[in-house]
């Protein structure tokens, strides 16, 4: 017998809600009261629904004690979340190039130190200022195709590999590229391959433990004018088919989790 579609559609939603519900379940209680600090902006929440970062860090197994670094913080969005995070218990490090964005950070710590009080901006590349084999986990958001781009991937995860301890976390989430696509669009477009994140970690002596659908977008084609810029938000068309770019949303990303060896 041929059902309905609306029972159709209404089977399908039960069945995608179903592992939703029991991810966010899972959440642990002090990530999902960082994410709901009243410290963030509110421009930074209203993109919670593309970037998820309860599930995330859930995924990523961060929990209040460990020792983090946040490779690459930029304008600090999910800073805004680990910082409340680690306040009381644990140890957060800012690793960010000179430069612009460090500034930026800088001022941003300044303004707020009852959150932003206890940490540690360092650096990067950090050698020195973030002992070899201290660090828990690296978490690195929407940043590896900087490196790919400007040809800094080798040595940027080498130090990651030096920093964690054996059984380390390494948490990466990054832009997709369809694997049949053009290597040279790693180059300009912003999008990468799973394949070549996982080249990068491998060659450092990582080992993939586990990855996860949490940020997919499957209205991206990952084929825009402008690259992944051409999405929100940040529209580098300007106002041309700008209601399209924001009915598909921000990219389709793989968030991928690798772990040091213990031995």
């Amino acid at each position: 017998m041929r059902l309905p579609f609306a029972s159709i559609a209404l089977g399908a939603a039960i069945a995608l809600a179903a592992p939703l519900a029991s991810l966010r379940a899972e959440t642990p209680a002090a990530i999902t009261a960082a994410v709901a600090a009243p410290t963030r902006t509110a421009a930074n929440k209203q993109r919670d629904i593309y970037r998820h970062p309860a599930e995330t860090l859930a995924f990523f197994g961060i929990t209040p004690g460990q020792t983090v670094v946040e490779y690459s913080p930029g304008g600090g969005w999910y800073t805004e979340i680990l910082a409340p995070l680690f306040r009381d218990k644990g140890l957060l490090y800012a690793a960010q190039a000179p430069g612009k964005s460090y500034d930026a950070l800088t001022a941003k710590f300044a303004a707020d130190p009852a959150t932003y009080g206890k940490v540690k901006l360092v650096a990067w590349p950090a050698e020195g200022l973030i002992p070899d084999g201290s660090v828990d986990t690296l978490l690195t958001f929407r940043n590896i195709h900087n490196m790919v781009m400007n040809g800094t991937g080798e040595a940027s995860f080498k130090r990651f590999f030096a920093m964690l301890k054996p059984g380390g976390v390494l948490g990466i989430e990054d832009h997709r590229l369809p694997e049949g696509r053009d290597s040279a669009l790693e180059k300009t477009s912003g999008y990468l391959k799973r394949s070549t994140i996982i080249s990068l970690a491998r060659q450092a002596g990582f080992v993939l433990e586990a990855e996860s659908e949490i940020n997919a977008n499957p209205r991206d084609s990952a084929d825009w004018p402008n690259g992944v810029w051409t999405l929100p938000p940040t529209y580098q068309l300007g106002d041309v088919d700008r209601a399209k770019y924001a009915a598909i949303g921000e990219s389709d990303r793989m968030t991928l989790r690798f772990r040091k060896p213990k031995r």
